[in-house]
């Protein structure tokens, strides 16, 4: 149907329409659209009903919208609007690439419009199709050569597409159109400078960058940045002594910076420790007060030399109480010769101290304050806990404590000594401690939240958080809408230890939100960087976008959303009534009623919970609804409510689980757990010629890993029993396994890996596995294998242990094993006797329940009087 051309009183009306809704007032567009469609001779008029769809889809009508736009361009195909409008409905709905159709399509009607054109742009960067975006890019310019966004988004693309030459070749012809008088601060300016000097140096054009940077030094208001970059260059241009003046005088600006002091040490090339330690020398004497200048020596000064040099560096900071000086020397622990060093020097001024209040008995007289002993005895419990001394450092913290019991700093150590001993619960304690003492402080609040949520105790953490929320709305909302990324990553781990895994799930799935919001957060800064030529930090945004999803906070949530996927597909949730119904088959008729008074407090406590929690949500609502009405806007519609219990049941985990692993194949390419987690996806999926090309990648990172070669065996195993391959991936695969496994068979290829890492714990634990899963009766010879605990063998930690006696108890080695699971965990509870997983059956944690102001929780005062 051809183009319907609006006579001028209608006409008048669309334009006011396309007012309406560039001002938001899409109450008043729909009473124009009306006017217009309710005349019988526009009633089909196709940019009318598309321009009504475009505002019902504000307001929320998604599919109305849809039916209305789609309706409207059938009557007028040949309207470039109709397209647009299309084209800004699959964009709300993030169709990026159907919403890039629509809008080459309006460009075929109306092929010079700017608003289009600048549409386009914006989703071919949002999508890095970097060549569409240099071709809109350059139609734009010569549609408006006087403006600057035209010209500086011209030279973008071409740096995006690492044409170096032409970018700056773009930038120089932009900068010689701007007059700005030398003398004149004008900070945009500078910013264009400093942008055309990046592509320079990005283009390897260092010496061209460098008479650059010295021509326009006036015009550029970021000194520090000139500073710097010049030092750098002249590195490059390997012209030292330049180099070194340059890196002298940013030291003086900051002689607490490390780079400045890497930037000189590359410029003076020191050649013997000496030389090395005589740039250091000199810093001390411009900088007495410095304490980076007295660090760094520590890397690299050995023996006496580095006796000396930690002496005059902790003194310093003992002297001023300088609670991280731990945690600057905590690099330094890879070298044992240093740890024994430290030690000895810092045992030496604890003892000193207690008897004449000096480091040392050969200082001149020269008496220190009573705080210097705390802060040692504060580094001594650090440094003990660090080394895998729990008892001493305890000690040493208690003695601190008790000295002075008003110093938070002392109870967050101790709450990180119970953690590390493997005593969650006393952790949090001790942490809810230290937050008693400052409830102001966020850091803390936050900290003491992140220990509750490791011992499961998450409606405290919640409580806890609730502090610093806004008030009218839950904690765990308001946490969400602020993407507060650590305590639901948190919150995930603690609902999969207790086995709650919708929660978690759901907890997985808000963080792959927050980081699909991120990436169309983008959409903001393609025409504000432009305009306020902020582009060296536009395009760090762009190559920052390109690997956001490398971020550990997204890798942790899909490493745990991938586990709890894999465990759904191996044991899909069952029917609860019956799991509860069998559980209580086994307990005595007090043990029954004991539990059937616990379920029915839970279930009190659920209830009341749930009518909270529906209160604040109706209070929510309304308060939503009036926002609604007073702003007008809900871009793209509400979103999908994550359920836990539909989460929890998924029609298929494992194409669920590889939504999550795909980032994590892109991006996190160097960590073996992303191969080996994908291995355990197509492993279950059996798809050979992927589990193959996992353990190669996997391979070629760290042939001897433990998970690796439970995978390697298991892959082995089941290509030799499988008896349906096809035969192009039976010939691959046959051809791979050689090369991996040579002429052994799964059983030898276990047996070698054993020997060739006997004296390694977890290796050992590995090998012991897959001798149960090869041959099932050799179960006591791998409980031999995996329980050794010998001083002499290596790799031993809470972690592994806890997994070993995981495995016996669950039949990973052997069936029956539960006296030597008992064996097991009373050799381990001598080893680490404050970790709560090697407690004896019968210990009970007797201290009383937190909640987050430090009471004892109703449950509690309910047990403690029915035992009085």
């Amino acid at each position: 149907m051809p183009s319907v051309t609006l006579p001028p009183k209608e006409n008048a009306l669309f334009k006011r329409i396309l007012k309406c809704y560039e001002h938001k007032q899409y109450r008043n567009g729909l009473k124009f659209c009306k006017q217009i469609l309710s005349n019988p001779r526009f009633t089909e008029h196709g940019e009318t009903l598309a321009m009504k769809g475009l505002t019902l889809n504000c307001l929320g009508k998604k599919d109305e919208a849809y039916e209305l736009v789609r309706r409207g361009l059938r009557n007028d195909l040949k309207s470039h609007v109709c397209w647009h409008v299309y084209g800004l409905l699959q964009r709300s709905d993030k169709k990026y690439d159907e919403a890039i159709k629509c809008y080459r399509n309006a460009l075929k009607w109306d092929k010079d419009n700017l608003q289009i054109l600048r549409d386009l742009s914006l989703l071919q960067i949002q999508m890095r199709d970097l060549e569409g975006y240099r071709e809109t890019r350059y139609q734009l310019l010569q549609l408006r050569p006087g403006q600057r966004a035209s010209w500086i988004g011209y030279a973008v693309a071409y740096h995006l597409l690492e044409d170096f030459e032409m970018a700056a070749k773009i930038v120089e012809e932009f900068r010689k159109t701007q007059q700005t008088s030398p003398d004149k601060v004008d900070y945009e300016y500078s910013e264009l400078l400093l942008y055309h000097n990046q592509i320079l140096r990005e283009a390897g054009l260092h010496k061209e960058a460098l008479d650059h940077l010295n021509n326009y030094e006036k015009q550029m208001c970021d000194k520090l940045a000139v500073e710097e970059t010049r030092g750098e260059l002249l590195l490059k241009l390997e012209r030292p002594e330049e180099a070194s003046q340059v890196y002298r005088r940013l030291l003086e600006r900051n002689p607490e910076n490390w780079a400045y002091y890497q930037g000189l040490e590359k410029a003076l090339k020191p050649g013997s420790v000496e030389e090395h330690q005589k740039i250091y020398e000199e810093s001390w004497v411009r900088f007495p007060r410095g304490l980076v200048p007295r660090r760094l020596p520590l890397n690299f000064l050995t023996g006496e030399k580095f006796r000396d040099c930690l002496d005059s560096y902790l003194r310093m900071n003992f002297t001023k109480g300088c609670p991280p000086v731990f945690t600057t020397l905590k690099s330094l622990y890879t070298d044992r010769e240093k740890v024994t060093i430290i030690e000895e020097v810092v045992l030496g001024y604890e003892s000193c101290l207690k008897g004449s209040r000096m480091f040392s008995e050969n200082d001149e007289g020269k008496e220190e304050p009573p705080t210097t002993l705390l802060w040692v005895q504060y580094f001594l419990a650090q440094h003990f806990d660090f080394i895998g001394q729990p008892a001493l450092a305890l000690e040493y913290i208690n003695n601190a404590i008790d000295s002075t019991p008003t110093l938070i700093e002392l109870f967050l150590v101790k709450a990180k000594i119970y953690k590390h001993a493997g005593n969650i619960k006393e952790a949090a304690r001790w942490m809810d401690e230290a937050q008693a003492l400052d409830t102001a402080d966020r850091f803390i609040n936050s900290k003491c939240a992140k220990y509750m949520l490791k011992a499961g105790l998450v409606k405290e953490a919640e409580e806890m958080c609730s502090k610093f929320t806004r008030e009218g709305t839950s904690a765990v909302e308001n946490l969400n809408e602020m993407q507060c990324m650590w305590f639901q990553t948190e919150c995930a781990l603690a609902y999969k230890s207790m086995n709650k895994l919708g929660e978690a799930l759901k907890k997985c799935h808000e963080i792959e939100r927050h980081f699909v919001e991120i990436t169309d957060d983008q959409f903001d800064f393609h025409t504000y960087c432009m305009r306020k030529m902020t582009l060296r930090s536009y395009v760090d945004l762009l190559k920052l976008e390109d690997v956001l999803r490398q971020h550990p906070f997204y890798y942790k949530a899909a490493r745990t959303a991938i586990h709890i996927y894999l465990a759904l597909h191996d044991k899909p949730l069952t029917d609860d009534n019956k799991e509860s119904q069998a559980d209580t088959e086994n307990l005595t008729d007090k043990e029954l009623k004991k539990l059937r008074n616990k379920q029915r407090r839970a279930q009190k406590k659920a209830q009341l919970e749930e009518e909270k929690k529906n209160a604040e949500k109706e209070k929510q609502l309304k308060n939503q609804k009036k926002k609604k009405e007073d702003d007008d806007e809900e871009v793209g519609g509400p979103k999908e409510e994550l359920i836990p219990d539909k989460l929890a049941k998924p029609e298929s985990p494992l194409e669920e689980a590889v939504k999550f692993l795909i980032p994590l194949k892109n991006l996190v390419r160097s960590d073996i757990e992303t191969h080996l987690l994908a291995f355990e996806i197509y492993f279950r999926k059996e798809k050979y010629l992927l589990m193959l090309q996992s353990i190669k990648r996997a391979v070629a990172i760290d042939p001897s890993n433990p998970w690796l070669h439970q995978c390697l065996v298991r892959f082995f195993k089941k290509v030799r029993d499988s008896a349906h391959l096809a035969e192009a991936v039976s010939t691959v695969v046959k051809q791979e396994i050689s090369r991996l496994f040579g002429d052994s068979n799964p059983q030898s290829f276990n047996k070698n890996y054993l020997s060739r890492h006997s004296s390694c714990i977890p290796h050992r634990v590995a090998a012991a596995k897959m001798m149960v899963y090869l041959e099932p009766s050799s179960d006591k010879m791998a409980c031999e294998i995996a329980t050794a605990l010998d001083e002499s063998l290596s790799g031993r930690s809470i972690q592994i242990c806890s997994d070993v006696l995981e495995a016996l108890r669950s039949g990973q080695l052997g069936e029956g094993q539960q006296k030597a699971a008992e064996a097991y965990r009373a050799s381990c509870h001598k080893i680490y006797p404050y970790c709560l997983a090697f407690m004896p059956p019968g210990y009970q944690d007797n201290s009383p329940a937190i909640s987050a102001n430090g009471d004892l929780s109703a449950g509690e005062h309910d047990d403690l009087t029915h035992e009085l």
